[in-house]
């Protein structure tokens, strides 16, 4: 490999009280300081930043929920970054913080500057470590959970493959601690059947679990990237799934053809849509076949919202089923002019079409 994303979660680098599991981040620096030997560039996108600023600072019961977040964030990254600094000067690598919000991925132009960042810092040696800016980023503007974000950015930068680093070895049949269920090794095609498995509670300090993991995992397998869940409690964990993957206990979301830079920029656009377009049955059919198909006007029924040439747009079938994202040929006036009529050029283009 040449260049993998690697995300670790909340309670991965934290200990039972909440403080900054120092031990378990040392590992993880040593871990890409071999493969870098290996020339393998490295993307961290690193959880833990709430989590230690929740150790250090104890506020008022009066400060809200939002506040609270935005202030053990702040002085968590700080901590943080101290941490992952001071083990990687023993093997003389320097980091970079890139703090990044939602916001970073809504226009194809944000989405560039901060490849262009990210890749001039891997050129340059620099080991980028990735968090979201949740100083800034409340509610709406909020990424699911920093799963989401390291899909986006493991895609993005076109990694060959991303390790999510939980605290179980993977996607269960059942409750992980029930000696009944047993561990999903291999997930080819829909991942979607997977989530009757799964619970959906969530992590001490964070706010992902394993369903985001999973439907992510999902999308970014898509357009051509491996996924592995993995528990990132056992030291050196990534450098046993690079060597012997078949002999680590985990859950692998195997990659599917690769799918361009433009497919993978809107299979992270998902809430950025303008518009939702609902589609006929035939045009479900044509776009699911195995040929390659553009959405035609004539298979629009209906059009919410309001978009111009460009923008992405969401598309449902029928019975509201989502099926994937967009990038129009043109604006919602020629596309209401065209619905439904034969003839008419693509309203979205193959080659700007990504389905989930």
């Amino acid at each position: 490999m040449k260049k993998i994303c690697i995300k670790i979660g909340s309670n991965v680098l934290t200990t039972k009280t909440g403080e900054l599991h120092k031990k378990r981040i040392k590992n993880i620096v040593y871990q890409i300081s071999e493969l870098r030997k290996k020339n393998v560039q490295c993307i961290l996108v690193s959880s833990g930043a709430v989590a230690a600023g929740r150790s250090k600072v104890n506020l008022s019961d009066k400060t809200d929920t939002i506040s609270a977040r935005q202030i053990w964030s702040s002085v968590g990254q700080v901590e943080l970054l101290n941490v992952y600094s001071s083990f990687l000067k023993e093997y003389n690598i320097e980091c970079a913080q890139v703090l990044v919000t939602k916001e970073d991925f809504r226009t194809r132009e944000h989405y560039l500057n901060m490849k262009n960042c990210i890749d001039s810092l891997l050129q340059n040696g620099i080991l980028p470590i990735i968090n979201e800016n949740d100083a800034v980023s409340v509610t709406a503007l909020m990424f699911t959970d920093n799963d989401e974000l390291s899909g986006l950015i493991a895609s993005m930068m076109n990694a060959e493959a991303l390790y999510l680093l939980s605290n179980i070895n993977g996607i269960y049949t059942g409750n992980p601690t029930d000696t009944k269920s047993t561990l999903v090794r291999i997930v080819n095609g829909n991942a979607n059947k997977l989530k009757q498995y799964i619970t959906t509670q969530k992590s001490n300090f964070g706010r992902g679990g394993m369903l985001t993991k999973c439907s992510i995992a999902g999308r970014v397998a898509k357009s051509g990237i491996g996924v592995h869940i993995a528990n990132g409690m056992i030291d050196n964990i990534v450098l046993q799934l690079i060597n012997e993957p078949g002999n680590v206990e985990h859950t692998e979301f195997a990659a599917s053809k690769k799918a361009s830079t433009v497919k993978q920029w809107l299979a992270g656009s998902d809430g950025f849509e303008k518009a939702k377009i609902t589609i006929n049955a035939g045009a479900e059919d044509a776009l699911s076949s195995d040929k390659a198909s553009s959405l035609l006007p004539i298979g629009v029924i209906d059009i919410k919202g309001s978009f111009e040439k460009g923008d992405i747009v969401k598309l449902v079938n029928a019975k509201g089923d989502v099926l994937g994202l967009g990038k129009t040929s043109y604006n919602k006036t020629k596309a209401k002019g065209y619905q439904g009529k034969s003839g008419a050029k693509p309203l979205v283009h193959y080659d700007y079409l990504f389905l989930y």
